[in-house]
């Protein structure tokens, strides 16, 4: 998925106001892509990529390409299994429509809970306009979803606004991107 990913986590790095944020952990960061590309465009930021075992040496090659040793770091776990990682922003790239609305919750309460108060949750998706007439990527990809995973689904704006509030975070905002994907952030 970092390939895909690639423009919407330089676009992400860009534009979200990490003025007041010092620490960011990529939950399901794979090959460390989103966390090499907010350290490059964010200085004073320490990323870390948090992602299964087997996927750490990955991550760390990358990381050693870019120079970033100092910034990046990996940290290996199951996100249904292990505390995440604290840090001031939370991200997670197309993690969230992998799952069903009780696994969503779940996975928004462990960010949560890795977050400091003013933290923010970030998912970065093909969130799905609240009418389900504009974003057919989104809704595309949600039918996939469906289809590869039996029970995952992209989601709506709305949807968000609902699993944040259950979750405890306080307010919500929507981040535009690249193409037809978005970023919904939640504060806590």
């Amino acid at each position: 998925m970092s390939g895909v990913q690639m423009g919407n986590f330089m676009m992400f790095a860009q534009k979200f106001n990490f003025t007041k944020y010092k620490t960011l952990v990529d939950v399901g960061g794979s090959g460390a892509i989103l966390s090499i590309m907010v350290a490059r465009h964010q200085p004073g930021m320490s990323c870390v990529s948090f992602d299964l075992p087997p996927v750490a040496a990955v991550a760390q090659e990358n990381i050693n390409r870019a120079g970033l040793n100092d910034v990046v770091k990996t940290a290996s776990g199951d996100f249904f299994v292990d505390a995440l990682p604290k840090a001031d922003v939370v991200v997670m790239g197309n993690i969230l429509h992998d799952w069903d609305e009780e696994r969503k919750i779940t996975l928004m309460k462990a960010a949560y809970n890795a977050l400091p108060d003013g933290g923010a949750f970030v998912a970065i998706e093909g969130i799905i306009d609240d009418n389900r007439n504009q974003n057919v990527f989104g809704m595309l990809m949600s039918l996939n979803m469906l289809i590869e995973t039996g029970r995952g689904f992209d989601y709506t704006f709305a949807d968000f606004n609902k699993w944040a509030k259950i979750t405890g975070f306080s307010n919500t905002e929507l981040l535009p991107l690249a193409g037809p994907s978005s970023a919904a952030i939640a504060y806590k």
